[in-house]
């Protein structure tokens, strides 16, 4: 499965996992606004409905936020394409857009595990309906994983220094939330290895866990994610 996704903020190589890229904020925003921005979605994501205004502000946090890593996710590239680069506005338009994925860094909260250990919390979207259930969001959360794996000092070290800390800093786990009734996403983050911590919150939710990166990287698909993806840089 093909699809491009690229970070919005200052790790801002092209991804691509078949491969991915991004596009302005606004244009995003007002795709969003629209149709797409329909209540399965917020019900699937547990997510709240924004003004366009309120939009705007959210997603202009995601170029200086250090905690977290947003990506858009986009039709794909010509496959024989071995290009260096791409140009913002033309492989990212507004139409190419599929939906967005986003990483998240919090402090571990078992206090075991003391000071430096954090977690990393996956969010993925996919908005355009025609593109579900084909596979986009398994291979946008695969290469996402393959990506933070092989960037993860640099991700910890940003987001260390941005909360004005210091010292050794290291990713023990993943996480995600999804509502209960979301069978789709339940099913693909079982398929990559997460499994179910606990029982259903208070918010209707379901935590799963991956408490082993390394050993996702080393499994079959881990392996197939890493031989697909690879970085190019995003001209503005």
């Amino acid at each position: 499965m093909r699809i491009q996704a690229c970070t919005l903020r200052t790790l801002s190589d092209l991804v691509e996992a078949g491969r991915m890229d991004v596009r302005d904020l606004q244009d995003h925003s007002d795709r969003d606004a629209g149709g797409d921005a329909c209540a399965d979605i917020q019900e699937a994501t547990a997510s709240e409905p924004l003004t366009l205004e309120e939009e705007y502000e959210n997603q202009q946090s995601w170029r200086t936020s250090h905690d977290k890593l947003t990506f858009i996710i986009c039709q794909p590239l010509d496959a024989a394409s071995d290009a260096a680069s791409v140009k913002a506005g033309e492989v990212d338009e507004a139409a190419r857009m599929i939906g967005d994925i986003n990483f998240f860094v919090y402090p571990h909260d078992d206090e075991e595990e003391g000071e430096g250990a954090y977690v990393g919390e996956v969010d993925v979207m996919v908005a355009s309906k025609e593109h579900r259930g084909k596979g986009v969001g398994y291979a946008a959360v695969t290469t996402l994983l393959v990506y933070v794996h092989r960037n993860q000092e640099r991700i910890l070290k940003e987001y260390v220094e941005g909360e004005g800390k210091s010292g050794k800093a290291e990713l023990k786990g993943l996480m995600v939330k999804i509502k209960e009734g979301n069978a789709a996403s339940i099913s693909l983050f079982k398929r990559v290895g997460f499994t179910q911590k606990g029982e259903v919150n208070y918010f209707g939710e379901v935590t799963m866990v991956l408490n082993d990166l390394g050993q996702f990287v080393a499994s079959p698909a881990g392996l197939k994610a890493a031989e697909e993806s690879r970085e190019v840089a995003y001209a503005r």
